[in-house]
């Protein structure tokens, strides 16, 4: 990658003092980790509303369908306001070439989803989204977008940021000289990560590419971006890094010895089994492609779709 990629981001979860109450949610993970490999660009809706700090807090109010973003004391209604800014601040974001973004859990105006709703009998329900995230995903659909609560799980953390770095290299991919011949070894090269998170989309991008030709090169890269980017939305899985795994097995027939070949097949059913991580099998593989020089499986993205440092293939 040429530069680090972008990534909006709920601001309180840099340790920016913007909450309602004075406060912040630093999220360590996030700052410290993550940070060493992006470029935020924080976002603060209710503060970038003009709304001041500290502050009466909002809550959604209403059915979790059409909820209005309120004052929870004095009922002042903000939902034009923070829908009016939304639309000019996603325009803003149309030129940011973000990869992703991570918004805070619960928050009425920046949730993902379980958000609480307070309807006519004042239970709130967590069946809300925020007015903010909301209008993001309805523009950018195809960007991956998480919350912080759900990075916490490792699987969801591991798909979440295999997108965010996948989107990254298609944008710089996309930035070169296009031909039917580079999207071709754009795929080559993706195969396997792609299979590893949808084959059923994989296969349909191959049909696509082998009916390409130079007339329809513009179409092709638009059509294949979308199916490119909703194949990574799927999350991997053991059954699919097993299927992957033992395909690139496959192409060292001729070289390994009985017991080398003894010894990967037994580190797969223990990755099978949750004994150990996919680091474990995959490193064996990656050993011998190093040393039998095997070409094909040297350019495979899947070898290392993010940095190494991010370790989001230690976990069993």
């Amino acid at each position: 990658m040429t530069e680090k990629l972008k990534l909006g981001v709920s601001a309180c979860l840099l340790g920016q003092k913007v909450r309602y109450d004075g406060g912040h949610k630093l999220d360590h993970y996030i700052v410290d980790v993550l940070g060493r490999f992006v470029d935020f660009v924080p976002v603060c809706p209710e503060v970038e509303i003009g709304l001041g700090i500290p502050r009466e807090s909002l809550r959604l109010v209403g059915e979790p369908n059409a909820a209005r973003l309120v004052t929870s004391r004095s009922g002042l209604d903000h939902t034009a306001t923070m829908q009016a800014w939304a639309a000019k601040r996603l325009n803003e974001f149309e030129t940011e070439d973000l990869c992703g973004f991570i918004f805070k859990s619960g928050s009425p105006s920046s949730g993902l989803a379980r958000v609480k709703v307070y309807g006519s009998g004042g239970v709130p329900l967590k069946q809300g989204v925020g007015v903010f995230a909301q209008a993001f995903m309805r523009r950018f659909p195809l960007i991956p977008v998480e919350d912080e609560g759900r990075l916490n799980d490792l699987n969801l953390r591991e798909n979440f940021i295999e997108r965010i770095f996948g989107l990254k290299r298609w944008r710089d991919f996309e930035r070169q000289p296009q031909s039917i011949g580079a999207l071709m070894d754009f795929h080559a090269r993706h195969k396997l990560l792609l299979n590893a998170h949808c084959e059923t989309v994989q296969r349909q991008m191959g049909r696509l590419l082998a009916q390409a030709d130079k007339a329809s090169c513009p179409a092709t890269y638009s059509q294949y971006e979308q199916l490119y980017l909703q194949a990574m939305r799927h999350q991997t899985t053991v059954t699919r890094h097993i299927n992957v795994l033992e395909h690139m097995l496959g192409y060292f027939k001729r070289e390994l010895a009985a017991d080398e070949k003894a010894e990967i097949l037994e580190s797969l059913d223990h990755y099978r089994a949750g004994f150990v991580p996919l680091l474990v099998p995959l490193s064996l593989i990656k050993h011998y492609i190093r040393k039998y020089d095997q070409a094909y499986l040297k350019q495979q993205v899947y070898l290392n779709p993010s940095p190494l440092e991010l370790k989001l293939r230690n976990h069993a």
